[in-house]
């Protein structure tokens, strides 16, 4: 118990707590900024088994904020090259490398038999797809841009994210579009760490229905509670591009100047303005980048829109703030 005399002090955990975070499976959706000091933390701790997940590779633009990759890992998979990082660290953990995006396709089966999810991703999809699919799991989810973001615990008997946020997000910026402060990032992503382990320790007050907010740029940090904020009525879910059928009238929203190829057979190309050339159909499936777009769009058509309507986001590569 020498790798964690420090912790095992404090009477939060002690034995039998120290116990409970090594039996424990946590999935990491994300190996970037907000995963850096979120994965070393987990490790550090010795949650017993981490998967993390993340299509992308490591590029120089990722190193001033991604913490746990060098000059020597550009190139790599985010994925393998964090999880070698963390076997170095503790190797008395178990880190499992899976380089794919967490999607509405491979979702449910990520989530079989893990205890906890970190939903590191920064993606509007992957956030409320991970929430959808989470159920009884707690999910503790992050956003950053520029200065400022957020941290919550939801689901795992929590309300989930679409409580928190039930309306689409003002903007699809992202860290690669407006840019981030590389401790910003930092700080929400050892926050969400926190988070996890007064989870999984069963701590109270507890992390879930805990929402926390962080502005830099006026030096503010703020909490609240949502433990009794209302499910909507009305949510429009994600779907994967590879989940769209014969039967689906799908609108791309995209103009071939940002995707040459529209998603799904015999797509339609509608600019998102227009709602009012959708026809109604049996199950509509609206297409863009982020997903944002068609989420607005969808909102737009209203409840009384005959027919069901998901989304797709399908961007043109996958990135992790």
């Amino acid at each position: 118990m020498t790798r964690y005399a420090r912790q095992v002090q404090l009477p939060q955990v002690g034995a039998e707590g120290q116990a409970r975070l090594a039996a424990a499976h946590v999935l990491v959706i994300g190996a970037g900024g907000l995963a850096a000091p979120a994965l070393s933390y987990l490790a550090g701790a010795g949650v017993g088994r981490i998967t993390v997940m993340d299509a992308d590779r490591v590029s120089l633009s990722n190193l001033h904020r991604q913490t746990l990759f060098t000059m020597d890992d550009i190139g790599a998979p985010k994925a393998e090259a964090a999880a070698a990082r963390l076997r170095a660290q503790n190797p008395e953990v178990t880190i499992t490398a899976l380089c794919e995006a967490f999607t509405p396709a491979n979702g449910a089966a990520r989530l079989a038999g893990v205890d906890l999810v970190l939903d590191c991703a920064d993606s509007y999809a992957a956030s409320y797809t991970a929430s959808d699919l989470c159920g009884p799991v707690p999910l503790i989810t992050a956003s950053v841009l520029g200065a400022s973001g957020y941290v919550a615990g939801c689901c795992g008997g929590a309300p989930s994210l679409r409580a928190l946020f039930p309306d689409p997000p003002d903007s699809a910026a992202s860290c690669a579009t407006a840019g981030v402060f590389g401790p910003v990032v930092g700080a929400l992503g050892a926050l969400q760490a926190q988070m996890a382990l007064g989870a999984l320790l069963g701590l109270k007050p507890s992390s879930l229905g805990q929402a926390i907010t962080l502005d830099t740029a006026t030096w503010r940090m703020a909490s609240f509670r949502f433990d009794a904020a209302p499910e909507p009525d009305r949510a429009l879910r994600f779907i994967a591009a590879s989940q769209i059928t014969e039967t689906d009238a799908v609108y791309d929203l995209r103009p071939e100047s940002e995707a040459r190829h529209t998603v799904g057979q015999g797509a339609i190309r509608l600019p998102d303005t227009c709602p009012t050339q959708i026809r109604p159909a049996k199950r509509v499936v609206l297409a863009c980048s982020s997903g944002l777009r068609a989420w607005r769009l969808g909102t737009a058509l209203g409840p009384d829109f005959p027919g069901e309507i998901v989304l797709v986001a399908d961007p043109q590569q996958e990135t992790t703030p």
